[in-house]
Parts: structure tokens; C-alpha cells; sequence
């Protein structure tokens, strides 16, 4: 099933970068090139008392930051990146608001460029976690004190926390770059690796059963708080616009582990489709797929899409 996954993703996402456009073309001019985005999201729903097709009122919002800092002088070329995005979703009859989307992360690569050619000896840098805490909601009954149920009442546990997990990679590698919005930088001697909050690791290590029955926290062990990885990672970045006004924007992270698990395959995949309508009204659809056994067995998948404000900043070259 992973490796089926893998290679779907990996085709994916080699068709997309791929696609050749004869619209636009980057030289890659000396200097420094910078752009920044702002995006409001909101969406929402009400009914009344007597409304009968079913729904519940609610109301949604996605606030987004994309900053790009670009360098190039002679053979050296240094790509930054910085995206923020927090989403918060509040429904009628819930108690507490809820966390639908959340990601803060800092990529970095530096090149060196090899003669004639597109290849570049690289460094990379990413630096990926989350701003606000994540929990997970059940319903809880009331007993009183005849062990009846009185009431059930809403309540959440807590089960990350703000830079819980966070995820630090160091790796030198090559780079494949064709132009600022199209990239491929491979990193065969990658270092990863993995904060926690002790909260959520700390084990009483006189008892037996509490440290038997301990599972590691996205693969942090008890009483730890990281958790350190070597192996190879893949990144791949492609943003085109295919028709007139929209922006098609593809990110492919993959890193496999030397040290265990070697078979498994992390995936890291996000499509952005950016919609303009006009200079300050934005449609975004966001798609993100992750795996990653230290978190779940399972597949992740996050979907948003919403209608909102952008707004451009800190857009200069020099």
C-alpha cells in the first residue's frame, strides 16, 4: 500500500513538474528578489430553527502567509521560504472552537552552481511545526454520586501543543534548479530531527506496566523530548500558472530513515490552486496528503477551500 501510494504521488507530481510553459520564462537575474502574500479565508453557514434540509450554523476562517526571499550572485543562489497557516472553525451547539488547519514552516536552500549546466551543490535547511495546541474532543458523562448518569457533557484532551511536535532537517545534497518556481534538490545524508514537549513523554521510571504500556510520541521515547534520524530526503517545488488567473503550486517533501524502518517512505505532499479574481479577492484550494508511521499508520488528509482577501508585501528586487 505505501509503495503504491509512493509511486502515485511520486507520478503525480512529476507530471505537474513536468509541464512546460512558454509564457513565462525566469533568466534567474543577480540579486535579491522578494514577495510576500497575505490571505483571509472565511467561509459560513446559518439556519434557522425551522429550516428542515438539516446543517448547522457555523463559521470558519483561514489566515495564510507566504513570504518567498530569493538570492542569486555568480555561481550562489539562496531560496527561502516561509509559510504560516492557521485555521479556526467555530459550530453552533460545540463548546470549544476547533483547530482545522495549522502549519508554520521555514525551508532554506543554498547552491552552489556546477559548470554549464543547471545543477547545483546545495545545503538545505527546513524547520516545520505548528503554532496553537491540538486536541482531540469526546463526550463525557456526569455520574453522581449513586453512579448515575446525570449529563453528558463536551470535553478535550490535549494531544499536541504549540512547537510539540516540531521537526528540524540539515542535509547537503544537489540541486536541480530550473528557475526560482521550479526546483528538485535531493539530499542523501539528511539529518532529522524531532522535538517534543516532555509533557507528553514523562514515564515514571519505577513502574513497569506505565513504561510497557508507553507509546512513543511521534517516535520520541519516554522520558525524551528528541528524537534524532539519518537518512535521504527528496524535495520538489513547482508553481505555473496553466490558465489565465490561476496558480497551480505543487509541494513534494519524501524522507526515509537509515537508522530504522528503512523500508517506509515519510510523504509530504500539498497542492495549492490559487484562483484570482481580481487584484485583492482570492479562491484558494488547498489538498495536503501526509504519511508518516511516527505520527499514524495512515494516511492524512487535509482539504480546505475557501474565498477571501489577499493582499501582496515586502515585494522588492535589488
Amino acid at each position: 500500500m505505501q509503495r503504491t501510494l509512493l509511486l502515485f504521488l511520486f507520478l503525480c507530481s512529476t507530471i505537474a513538474l513536468g509541464q512546460k510553459s512558454d509564457k513565462k520564462k525566469d533568466s534567474l537575474p543577480d540579486g535579491w528578489k522578494s514577495k510576500g502574500l497575505m490571505e483571509l479565508l472565511f467561509s459560513q453557514s446559518a439556519f434557522n430553527n425551522d429550516w428542515q434540509g438539516g446543517g448547522t450554523s457555523n463559521v470558519a476562517g483561514n489566515f495564510n502567509v507566504n513570504w518567498d526571499l530569493n538570492y542569486k550572485r555568480n555561481k550562489l543562489t539562496w531560496d527561502s521560504k516561509l509559510t504560516a497557516i492557521l485555521g479556526l472553525a467555530a459550530t453552533k451547539d460545540q463548546v470549544y472552537v476547533r483547530k482545522t488547519t495549522d502549519r508554520l514552516e521555514l525551508n532554506s536552500l543554498v547552491g552552489s552552481r556546477i559548470e554549464n549546466s543547471k545543477w547545483y551543490y546545495s545545503g538545505l535547511f527546513n524547520f516545520r511545526t505548528q503554532m496553537a495546541p491540538g486536541y482531540e474532543f469526546f463526550d463525557r458523562q456526569v455520574l453522581n454520586d449513586a453512579g448515575e448518569v446525570t449529563e453528558t457533557v463536551q470535553d478535550r484532551k490535549l494531544i499536541t501543543t504549540t512547537f510539540s511536535p516540531a521537526y528540524l532537517q540539515l542535509g547537503p545534497g544537489f540541486l536541480w534548479k530550473k528557475s526560482n518556481d521550479f526546483k528538485v534538490n535531493l539530499a542523501p545524508a539528511t539529518a532529522r530531527f524531532i522535538f517534543v514537549n516532555s509533557r507528553f513523554t514523562t514515564v515514571n521510571e519505577n513502574d513497569p506496566a506505565a513504561i510497557e504500556a508507553y507509546e512513543p510520541f511521534f517516535g520520541v521515547e519516554a522520558n525524551e523530548n528528541v528524537r534524532f534520524e539519518l537518512g535521504a530526503s527528496v524535495s520538489a517545488y513547482h508553481k505555473e500558472e496553466f490558465f489565465e488567473n490561476i496558480v497551480f503550486e505543487n509541494t513534494l517533501n519524501l524522507y526515509a530513515d537509515y537508522l530504522e524502518n528503512t523500508k517506509n517512505v515519510d510523504i509530504d505532499y500539498t497542492l495549492n490552486v490559487a484562483m484570482q479574481v481580481n487584484k485583492y479577492i482570492i479562491t484558494n484550494l488547498a489538498v495536503q496528503l501526509i504519511y508518516d508511521e511516527n505520527a499514524i499508520s495512515g494516511l492524512q488528509v487535509r482539504e480546505v477551500l475557501g474565498v477571501g482577501l489577499k493582499y501582496a508585501f515586502l515585494e522588492w528586487k535589488s
